[in-house]
Parts: C-alpha cells; structure tokens; sequence
C-alpha cells in the first residue's frame, strides 16, 4: 500500500460536506488526523470480519463494497462514487466489518480514525445529523435494492447493473461508454448471477443492439430500452 503526503491533494474541496459542518478548530484538529491511502487495482481495502477504525471517503478512482457468499462466490453490495464515505457504519454499531472492499482500479481514500470522528461529534449536532442522512439513504438504497436483486429476473437485474454504473461512474467522451471496465465475474457479482448467465445476457442484449460490446468495454447504445427492461424486472 502506497502511502501520499497531504500535499498531494487539497482533501478539504473533497470532503466539503462534511468540512463545512466543523468549527475552524474542528477543521484544525481534523487535518492533523486523517491520512491518504493509494490502493492498486484490486487491493483490499478493508476485510470481511476486520475491525472497524476509519471514516473512508474515496477521493479518486473506483470501489466495490462486497460479501462472501455461498462456494466463495462474492456478491457486490455496491459501488462507491467519488467523494462518497464508506466503512464507518460497522464502527457506529460496534461490530466487526460484515463486508469487505477494494479498489476496482488504482484508487485514492481519505482515511479519518472514528476515534477523532466521535470526538468531534460530541461537540457537533451538525456532524451527528450528516451521519443520521447518510446512514438513512444508505439503508432506502440498500432496501431498494435488495427488492430489485431477488424480485427481477436476470435480464432486469443486468440491465439495472448497468444503469448503475452508468449513473455512478459516467460515460466517456463518445457519450457511449462506460467509464468503468469491469471483468464478466464482476459484472456478475454486481447483479447476482452467475459469470456463464452474465456473459450470455450481455451477448443478448448486443444482438438486440441494446449494447456494443468490446473485450471489457461496455457501450450503451439503447439507455431508454435498458431502463424498460431493468423497470420490466
């Protein structure tokens, strides 16, 4: 694990949010406590059953929050967008991490002890209720899609996945393309499926010029007709 100065990055325009909930004091205190963590592509970035510490937020580059499951298969939880914070609920609860993470490519995190976080908190109903919302959209988001993944059928689900990722990581210049590269296993994983069914419904929605498909770039050609599908289930 590579290891950045702070100088490197202006963390404060990242963490805006939650920056302009602290007095000047409690910005001083917290600058003086967080560090920088550089994660290669699929470096762990915490582990399954780990104690929790940190307040993470992801600064650059792209990570999936995942759990094992039955025969060593991983489901995807979910993707984290940049500047979004991730792996304190554990923390809050007093529990172990029950998910895992790493970095689906090369990737930065703002690494914040829960320690100084409480701290603050006892100070701060503003960072308190910033922790109330996020936790809240968390868990409608988690509920949401936990409907989404056992109710759809698996043409749904994939199309959903993809709506996702298109939704959290954008397209590149050509306004088809995904700007993220994910392997069939991933892609899988993402939409609770298997890699064989994974591969065959992308095949299918390429025949039906829904997607182009080019090694592990994905172009959405139809977004109006995946979003019917994924509403369809």
């Amino acid at each position: 694990m590579q290891k950045l100065s702070l100088s490197d990055i202006n963390v404060s325009e990242y963490i805006a949010e939650l920056w302009e909930t602290l007095s000047s004091d409690q910005q001083d205190y917290l600058s003086k406590q967080f560090k920088i963590q550089a994660y290669k592509k699929n470096e762990t970035i915490y582990c399954e059953g780990e104690k929790a510490s940190n307040l993470m937020c992801l600064l650059k580059g792209k990570v999936k929050i995942y759990k094992g499951g039955v025969g060593g298969r991983a489901q995807i939880i979910r993707v984290i967008n940049n500047n979004e914070y991730f792996g304190y609920r554990a923390y809050f609860n007093n529990e172990c991490y029950n998910t895992a993470a790493a970095a689906f490519e090369s990737s930065v995190c703002c690494m914040v002890p829960m320690e100084v976080v409480c701290e603050i908190m006892k100070t701060n109903t503003t960072l308190s209720r910033f922790f109330i919302n996020h936790l809240a959209f968390d868990l409608g988001q988690a509920d949401e899609r936990t409907v989404n993944l056992t109710q759809k059928h698996i043409r749904g689900r994939l199309a959903e996945s993809l709506i996702v990722l298109k939704q959290n990581y954008g397209l590149e210049e050509d306004g088809y393309t995904l700007s993220i590269y994910l392997s069939r296993e991933d892609l899988a994983n993402l939409s609770n499926m298997t890699t064989s069914n994974a591969i065959r419904t992308l095949s299918q929605f390429a025949q039906e010029r829904i997607i182009a498909i080019d090694g592990r770039k994905i172009k959405l050609i139809n977004i109006k007709m995946l979003e019917r599908i994924s509403k369809i289930g």
